[in-house]
């Protein structure tokens, strides 16, 4: 297929980039950054420097472009964010940038449409021990500051599976760590006993960068349309785990623990490391897409990670 890669340059996008090209599709990268985008071009990806929140530039960009896909990986998060305005650029390209990448999809004439969404749609709730599917309800009406993170979310995933004539498909991707600047900043501070494990401490389901390129291009080639899937690991754990084995693979002497309550006068931290307890099921995608994670567990991936740092 050819596909129109939005974000082509970020973390996701740059394991996904060489995984579409071995696959035998070809690829039109989109970027903010002109640096990336030569470095695109000099693996042979053709590029266009665009910003996807500006609706006449992205069109005017790919007019006279024929193309059967479009994948939406393009974000505004450079690392873990630790307050609500870190993430209102992403909210903000899962509305009107996923509107004007459909619009694209248009243009160019694809049928297939594979947006990021994001597991904490289904809520920055306790959701208890059971694993969730993709039939639990998403995107649940939040609270306070809350609602915008799950109104873009919702509005993702709607337009996605209504827009007429596009074959929708939405990764509800797990915490994303691996070989990459977010992962490695925490590493860093792991190093300085600067990133402590707060007590006790909600439950995350990660997946290593190089796990969700790998399920995305099983769902451009296999997803149904109008599905959702969940993109995680096999292992939930607990933040405090996540942290400690963040911890070891710097080769870092365990982390300090706080009591969680420490971190209730920054709302979103709190709700992130502390409140949040989510565990998901990534059965539907392993049956699906015929897809299943190299690194079952975060542990296995971060000590991959140092195995070749060593």
């Amino acid at each position: 297929m050819k596909v129109v890669l939005a974000g082509a340059t970020g973390a996701l996008g740059g394991e996904l980039v060489p995984r579409l090209l071995a696959a035998g599709h070809s690829v039109l990268g989109l970027t903010r950054s002109s640096r990336r985008a030569r470095l695109l071009e000099e693996a042979g990806v053709e590029t266009r420097v665009v910003d996807v929140m500006d609706e006449r530039k992205l069109l005017d960009a790919l007019r006279g472009h024929r193309a059967d896909a479009v994948i939406h990986q393009a974000t505004a998060i450079t690392g873990t964010p630790l307050r609500h305005r870190d993430l209102h650029a992403t909210d903000d390209l899962r509305e009107q940038g996923t509107a004007n990448l459909l619009r694209a999809a248009e243009l160019v004439g694809a049928h297939r449409f594979v947006t990021q969404s994001f597991f904490l749609g289904y809520g920055y709730l306790a959701h208890g021990e059971a694993k969730l599917t993709e039939e639990h309800p998403f995107a649940p009406t939040g609270r306070g500051a809350f609602e915008r993170h799950m109104r873009s979310m919702r509005t993702n995933e709607r337009l996605t599976f209504g827009t007429a004539g596009i074959e929708g498909v939405a990764l509800r991707y797990g915490l994303f760590y691996g070989p990459e600047a977010g992962t490695r900043k925490l590493m860093e501070l792991a190093s300085r006993r600067m990133l402590p494990v707060p007590r006790p401490s909600g439950v995350t389901s990660p997946i290593h960068i190089a796990d969700a390129a790998a399920a995305t291009v099983a769902a451009l080639e296999r997803g149904r349309a109008g599905q959702a899937y969940n993109v995680v690991d096999d292992t939930p754990l607990p933040f405090a785990e996540f942290v400690a084995a963040l911890a070891e693979a710097a080769g870092a002497p365990a982390p300090i623990a706080v009591p969680s309550l420490l971190l209730r006068p920054a709302p979103y931290m709190y709700a992130l490391m502390a409140g949040t307890r989510i565990r998901l099921s990534n059965d539907k995608a392993k049956r699906e897409l015929n897809w299943r994670p190299e690194y079952p567990s975060c542990r296995a991936g971060l000590r991959a990670m140092r195995e070749v740092r060593a």
